[in-house]
């Protein structure tokens, strides 16, 4: 019998909703792979509600807990991390530190980056020291990179002008250390408004993929954090970079067709279970020139 992979998730945890692991692990596991999940902050619900309560994990605790799992003799079936949403600079320094321990124990283990910059007008801060942890620190250790347009742009310095930039940025980006990098959601210039657009660029290539923008009053929170964690778990289980890419963006289209059917605001993981491992209709990654 095929071994289950396991995966470490390190990012933000809501008790109500779905944001950061809450929206994460759920899917990651129902596709198919052990989730270990660690909680950078934990918060009553996502931050763009506007209030909120909580606290942020203390940074000396994430190497702690990676320390009681390599004494349980664990840590080396761990396959890959993924990180997220970080409450100080200090925990990304912590979730390097626990990635360069298991790549020690484990030198197959993949560590994806998903570098949450934060959106101000939406409501979602993050601390200025922890963009700068991003840029400086943690392109160059991830193997994965999952930037939306608005981090894409901080990794370069300058707002893309057009698809062809975009994949120039994320070639750029390629040579701070990433295996691949997958731009969640696309946002340049004079780009479609009914399509929701993403882009992947590794060493053998660049793909680009479209699918329906669906419309929502306020558009759901935790979508780049579903995207991230399936594309993960699916190279996990075996998946090239492309057929990653592919499923990922069918199975969040699932979620999303749900989450509109409801009229609700929190992404419809647990009605929308079966559609995220067996969606219906299938992207298709077409390969840019570029």
């Amino acid at each position: 019998m095929k071994r289950t992979p396991h995966l470490l998730a390190i990012q933000s945890h809501v008790v109500f909703g779905h944001a950061g692991n809450s929206a994460a692990v759920f899917p990651m596991q129902r596709v198919g792979v052990n989730v270990w999940p660690l909680n950078t902050v934990q918060f009553s619900n996502h931050t763009q509600y506007g209030q909120w309560t909580g606290e942020v994990l203390a940074p000396e605790q994430i190497p702690a807990l990676v320390d009681g799992i390599a004494t349980i003799g664990e840590l080396g079936n761990c396959d890959a991390v993924l990180s997220g949403y970080l409450g100080s600079a200090a925990q990304g320094r912590a979730i390097l530190s626990g990635v360069a321990r298991i790549k020690a124990v484990n030198p197959k283990a993949l560590y994806l980056c998903d570098p949450v910059m934060g959106h101000p007008e939406k409501g979602c801060i993050v601390p200025a020291e922890v963009s700068d942890f991003l840029l400086q620190e943690a392109a160059a250790v991830a193997d994965v990179l999952c930037p939306n347009q608005l981090e894409l742009d901080s990794f370069s310095g300058r707002r893309a002008d057009s698809l062809e930039d975009c994949v120039g940025m994320a070639r750029a980006l390629l040579e701070r250390g990433p295996k691949a990098v997958l731009v969640k959601h696309l946002a340049y210039p004079g780009r479609k408004p009914e399509d929701f657009e993403m882009l992947l660029v590794t060493a053998e290539g660049s793909w680009h993929l479209r699918r329906p923008l669906l419309a929502f009053p306020r558009q759901p929170v935790g979508v780049g954090d579903l995207t991230a964690g399936l594309f993960l778990a699916r190279l996990l289980l075996g998946d090239d970079w492309v057929a990653a890419f592919e499923f990922t963006a069918s199975a969040v289209h699932e979620v999303l067709l749900e989450t509109q059917a409801c009229s609700s605001y929190e992404l419809e993981l647990v009605r929308a279970q079966d559609r995220i491992v067996h969606p219906r209709v299938r992207f298709e990654a077409q390969r840019l020139a570029v």
